[in-house]
């Protein structure tokens, strides 16, 4: 049944047509929509169009400040791909909905038996249900886990449909996802920017919520612990930042509340998953796996995967530990495996399959085989084994050659190939452009077992897409994506994660359970902060100069020879005669500053730093995260670099250092005093601390003749002015330059504030209590506190003949020295150094007798 729309709706979708011969998901004829979408439709004719153009770039925003893409971080970073955010849901009735969840929980079950008959008493194959050479070629079957009994023979915990709507409105499964379904973080970023972008439509609708799902898949990790069911350790066994996944790993470890870890984070003694933490090795009950199964144990399985944990397999036959899905569960992703499922779900559950799947073919068989090659022009020709190189083919995509090549390799291997009919999924409004378009779309639906069933998630993963095969591909082939809004029965409840009212929890204030590839990260992501502020404020003070009355100010070859000791301009600017032949640095800076090559470079460290914070998302608050995001996309030009002038430089210079102090501010101010922060603090200490050691060493060793412009840049950069100003009203003189910059522990910007603070966070760092002597790395961090602390005047301001200020460069020499070993005893004790290389080149002090 269908209602007319109304006419409000046409400034809107009035000019919207849906292609012909497909169902259209509001539509059924041009103004002819269908009932479950008339009320929305009529709400869109209520808005003024340029309130629904501001909406939508207020959801981009959200999307783009929140850094969702399919392929946040990685090694390739040219195959990031921003995730397109379509605004119009896909809206589906409540008795529509339950006849789908219905057949996919009977889908889910059917599954989950056949997995329970194949690593068990193999029935169906002895029966001839499923051809055995079918399974047993399979890669994904594992012989090592054929016999092992799972709790409550529950192998599929979480199962994924992807769906589509064929021409007369039916639902049909054009893929089952059973290893490790992805796509539930990105539906949950849809739904919130969904229903921030239409909260009255969200709720008058009455949207179905999905924090149920979310709820059951919690108490399904719970009982799955064979141990500690009462306060389990749930760990989110990521395949790590070079995986197109890791965004969403990252995402849904911190919404379930799991801590997400890599395989070097865990470890196996006596058959037991542990941890590895700063506090020691934890024992894991349960792995939320979202490794490749054949990667998760290099001893029994992949040999030369780098993901897993040595010995999990035998951890997994002995109980410790429970893996979500079961190894083995891909199996079941095969794309020949529909050919046989009606007939399975008769005979596994004596009852007819709900749902059909699209009609494939699997060419072992004469008969298919024989009608497979009679339309090889009009199918689509998959490998069997989806972990195989072989892309789908399209038959009406390929030249008669082809053709013909693909038929002989049928022939020569046909158990390798399934066929698949090829049918045109539905269209649904698709707004991303001036007006709404018909795209083809598909749903991916995820289900959670539930007691003797299965829950389905009432939503899912939309994606869109102009071309009907670009979604046959994979979840990342879609060109945009939007939510999918069910539509609930009667009003909906609100729900949330947190535990009931009545719900007694034991307080905590944990912190050593941090793993030490995270302090690693941490510490890192620190160091990078610190370090682009520390260059960002050198070259902002060196900009301020060039754009000063003169142009031509006596501190200038200073502030030249440091930002070439710093890595960020080219070293021959500090040579006389090389700097002649050079262009001039004023028209050079920008193209310095902003090259990316320039390892040293502040554009460089920027990205790493982006990087680092990325790998530790999950530790971030979403307001710290967009700092970060803001740094990295709002300091590059807005043009060719060639044009950028002085005065724009100098305002990116200072946006820079506002969002970087922003973000420094909020940890402080919003992180929680544990280990992960104290090492995220250290490494900012440790950088802020080499940072001031080598501006003072440069720009107050010197000889005196350019002191007093000298002590002024040295305060710029050490942000310093105002606090001189309101302390001394006379004249700059190096004694309390010198005291603010070093000795005065009242300034949090001082080397002894900064020293003061690394001392205190070595006291607080896990400790060996078996000894009462101080740790190398305590001795090393107390000595350089110490020497500032001795400091007297004379050896602040002493000169003695060879214009040398010997005292105060004797400390400064040995504190440069000191502080990579402090960095260096702090990582190797506490840390770990394991896949992406760091920039370990510390600053550099040079000898006082200086290069002429």
């Amino acid at each position: 049944m269908t209602l007319a729309a109304d006419s409000m709706t046409e400034p809107f979708l009035g000019s919207y047509a849906p292609r012909t011969g497909l169902h259209d998901e509001y539509f059924a004829a041009p103004q002819d929509a269908h009932a479950v979408t008339h009320r929305f439709v009529h709400e869109l004719g209520q808005w003024d169009r340029e309130e629904l153009e501001r909406r939508r770039e207020t959801a981009w925003r959200q999307i783009d400040e929140n850094s969702v893409t399919y392929s946040s971080t990685g090694v390739a970073e040219q195959t990031n791909r921003p995730w397109i955010y379509d605004p119009l849901p896909l809206v589906i009735g409540a008795r529509e909905w339950q006849s789908v969840s219905t057949a996919l929980a009977q889908r889910a079950r059917l599954l989950n038996l056949l997995l329970q008959d194949l690593y068990g008493a193999q029935k169906t194959l002895n029966r001839g249900l499923l051809p055995p050479g079918l399974i047993f070629s399979h890669p994904g079957f594992l012989r090592v886990f054929h016999g092992i009994r799972v709790p409550d023979d529950v192998f599929l915990h979480l199962y994924a449909a992807d769906l589509a709507r064929a021409a007369d409105g039916r639902w049909w499964v054009f893929a089952d996802r059973t290893e490790a379904p992805s796509g539930m973080g990105y539906t949950i970023e849809n739904r919130l920017v969904s229903s921030s972008m239409f909260p009255e439509s969200f709720r008058a609708n009455q949207v179905d919520r999905l924090a149920p799902f979310f709820i059951a898949l919690r108490e399904l990790m719970q009982r799955l612990a064979a141990r500690h069911r009462d306060n389990p350790r749930i760990v989110l066994l990521s395949q790590g930042p070079a995986n197109p996944n890791y965004f969403e790993d990252a995402y849904l470890a911190r919404y379930l509340g799991y801590t997400l870890v890599e395989g070097e984070d865990l470890a196996v003694r006596n058959q037991e998953v542990l941890l590895k933490t700063l506090g020691g090795l934890l024992p894991v009950d349960v792995l939320l796996r979202r490794v490749d199964e054949g990667d998760c144990d290099p001893l029994e399985l992949r040999s030369d995967s780098v993901q897993g944990v040595t010995g999990l397999m035998q951890s997994i036959r002995s109980g410790m530990v429970t893996t979500a899905n079961a190894l083995g569960s891909g199996l079941l992703e095969s794309p020949a495996l529909p050919a046989f499922l009606p007939r399975l779900c008769k005979e596994l559950l004596d009852e007819d399959l709900l749902m059909p799947s699209v009609a494939t073919w699997w060419c072992g068989t004469e008969l298919e085989r024989n009608y497979v090659l009679e339309h090889l022009d009009q199918l689509v020709i998959r490998h069997c084994y989806l972990n195989h190189r072989t892309k789908p083919q399209f038959g009406d995509q390929l030249s008669r050659s082809e053709l013909e090549k693909l038929r002989q390799q049928i022939l020569t291997r046909p158990g390798d190939y399934v066929a698949q009919e090829r049918v045109q999924q539905s269209t649904c409004p698709v707004w991303l452009g001036e007006r709404p378009e018909p795209w083809h779309v598909a749903l991916r639906t995820y289900l959670v077992s539930s007691g003797r069933s299965y829950l389905c998630l009432p939503g899912g993963l939309v994606r869109s897409s102009p071309q009907s095969h670009t979604l046959d591909l994979s979840i990342s082939q879609g060109e945009a994506s939007k939510d999918a809004w069910v539509l609930a029965a009667g009003p909906v409840a609100p729900i949330s994660l947190l535990k009931p009212p009545g719900y007694i929890q034991e307080l905590k204030r944990s912190g050593a359970e941090l793993p030490s590839r995270v302090a690693d990260n941490l510490f890192w992501l620190g160091r990078h902060v610190e370090r682009a502020e520390g260059a960002a404020r050198l070259l902002r003070t060196f900009v301020n100069r060039l754009l000063g009355e003169s142009g031509n100010s006596p501190e200038i070859p200073l502030l030249i020879r440091a930002l070439a000791e710093l890595g960020q301009i080219e070293p021959g600017y500090v040579v006389e005669n090389i700097r002649a032949q050079l262009p001039p640095i004023e028209s050079a800076l920008p193209c310095m500053i902003f090259d990316e090559s320039e390892s040293f470079g502040l554009r460089a460290n920027i990205q790493r730093l982006n990087r680092t914070a990325s790998l530790v998302r999950e530790r971030l608050s979403l307001d710290s995260w967009r700092l970060i995001n803001r740094v990295y996309h709002e300091f590059e030009p807005e043009e060719s670099v060639d044009d950028v002038e002085l005065t724009q430089l100098q305002s990116k210079l200072n946006g820079l250092i506002t969002n970087l102090s922003a973000f420094s501010g909020l940890i402080a101010e919003s992180m929680t005093r544990t280990l992960g922060w104290r090492f995220l603090d250290i490494g900012r200490r440790l950088e802020r601390s080499m940072h001031t050691v080598f501006a003072i060493h440069n720009l107050l060793l010197p000889d005196s003749e350019k002191l007093a412009p000298a002590l002024e840049a040295a305060l710029e950069f050490g942000d310093c002015v105002l606090t001189y100003r309101s302390r001394y009203l006379t004249t700059l003189q190096l004694a309390p330059v010198l005291d603010l910059l070093v000795t005065d522990e009242s300034n949090p910007r001082s080397l002894a504030f900064q020293l003061a603070c690394i001392v205190e966070h070595l006291e607080q760092f896990p400790r060996d209590n078996r000894t009462a002597l101080r740790s190398s790395e305590q001795r090393l961090g107390m000595a350089a506190l110490h020497a500032v602390r001795m400091l007297s005047a004379d050896d602040l301001v002493s000169v003695h003949t060879s214009n040398e200020r010997r005292g105060l460069d004797r400390l400064l020499t040995r504190i440069a020295a000191m502080l990579p070993k402090l960095a260096d005893a702090v990582s190797h004790k506490y840390l770990i150094h394991a896949g992406e290389s760091r920039q370990l080149t510390e600053l550099r002090i040079r000898s006082s007798k200086r290069l002429s």
